[in-house]
């Protein structure tokens, strides 16, 4: 068995969401054939609390708005640390970097397969360091020097 169409729809969807906020290492694993509660999973990072809440608001908008999917389940927004966002087709963990070097969820999940993302989601493999604006919308390099 592997992820449904319907899965693979709402992760496409989302790893732009996040690629679009600047997440970091965003990547998707299908995990149909080791669990029974979800097709899909995609992880992404960021570097502080703000821009975590920001690519987690931005996925959930976009799925929203694009294909009409509500989570069922939104977890760790008042800690803005590690965000969970259930779609029982899919779940989204979006993490601060320091979460993600510790729990290494890609390590649990390294035996089942990555599923094909977006171009930009592919992009955000190893990215620095990323700065954004309160809105974690990117911020130009002279943009930077008035922050």
């Amino acid at each position: 068995m592997t992820a449904t169409d319907r899965a693979v729809e709402l992760i496409n969807t989302a790893a732009q969401a996040a690629a679009d906020k600047l997440a970091h290492d965003v990547i998707a694993y299908d995990v149909s054939e080791v669990l029974a509660i979800t097709d899909a999973f995609l992880l992404a990072s960021a570097p502080n609390d703000r821009q975590v809440k920001a690519i987690s608001d931005e996925i959930e908008e976009k799925l929203l708005k694009e294909l009409g999917a509500k989570p069922v389940r939104r977890e760790g927004e008042r800690e803005g640390r590690w965000i969970l966002l259930d779609y029982i087709d899919i779940v989204v963990h979006v993490q601060h970097s320091e979460e993600r070097s510790f729990y290494a969820l890609e390590r649990l999940w390294k035996d089942c397969p990555e599923l094909a993302l977006p171009a930009d989601a592919v992009a955000t493999r190893n990215r620095p360091d990323a700065h954004t604006d309160a809105r974690g919308n990117a911020l130009e390099a002279a943009d930077r020097s008035l922050s």
